[in-house]
């Protein structure tokens, strides 16, 4: 069956333009006005993803998000802001959204990115992902319910910051290039002038630390990023 997907913004012609690309791509498209009507169709048993706008009527994307969050609701979401700076795009990422695309976007990058998305969430309900647990110093992941620890104190983290961490601490002390976290984690190289990457770990690296762990994650200038151990 074709992947369904909730378009939920209150620009007319994005929805209707969004709809007719989706449609011609061979997605089922479900479409919304308003933060209460996202949030009623994000909950159908069968949506696939959701690009979620933040600017909207009634309750905006963040508080949409936060809410499907609240209730369990897992479904990949790809949060459309028109702010441009970073704060704004990481309050996106806090409430639980799964990636982020600025206004004005390009349509070939939107549809790359949820693709990515698709293909992230068909390979985590296959099981692909070993169920075991990691551990370094006091840094605990638990793989197979997704939730990680500093010590005893626990990490609240999305699913693209939990992958983020995980492969950080699985190739523990290796210096990981940008297209390879790109094609592991997103499935997809945003290209040498996206910020998308320098966004997650900038976020991953304040949850750590406000969790009281150390400086771990470095940056390897022209290289990429390398987790040490404390």
């Amino acid at each position: 069956m074709s992947p369904h997907v909730v378009i939920a913004d209150d620009d007319r012609a994005i929805r209707e333009s969004l709809e007719r690309a989706l449609a011609l791509e061979g997605y089922r498209v479900t479409l919304a006005a308003d933060g209460v009507a996202a949030a009623v169709a994000a909950r159908g048993p069968d949506v696939d993803a959701i690009v979620l706008d933040i600017g909207m009527p009634l309750i905006d994307g963040l508080g949409v998000t936060q809410l499907l969050r609240a209730e369990g609701v897992t479904t990949p979401i790809l949060m459309l802001t028109a702010r441009v700076s970073v704060d704004a795009r990481v309050a996106g990422l806090d409430a639980g959204a799964d990636d982020y695309l600025p206004k004005p976007f390009d349509l070939d990058e939107l549809l790359a990115r949820l693709r990515a998305l698709l293909r992230r969430s068909r390979l985590a309900g296959a099981g692909d992902e070993p169920d075991d647990d990691l551990t370094l110093s006091l840094l605990h992941l638990d793989v197979a319910a997704r939730r990680a620890w500093w010590a005893t104190t626990e990490i609240a983290l999305s699913k693209t910051e939990f992958d983020l961490l995980e492969l950080l601490v699985r190739n523990r002390g290796h210096a990981l290039t940008h297209a390879l976290i790109y094609d592991r984690i997103w499935q997809y190289d945003f290209g040498p002038d996206s910020n998308n990457l320098a966004v997650y770990v900038s976020y991953l690296r304040r949850k750590l630390q406000a969790a009281g762990a150390p400086e771990m994650i470095r940056t390897v200038r022209g290289v990429g990023y390398r987790l040490d151990e404390p």
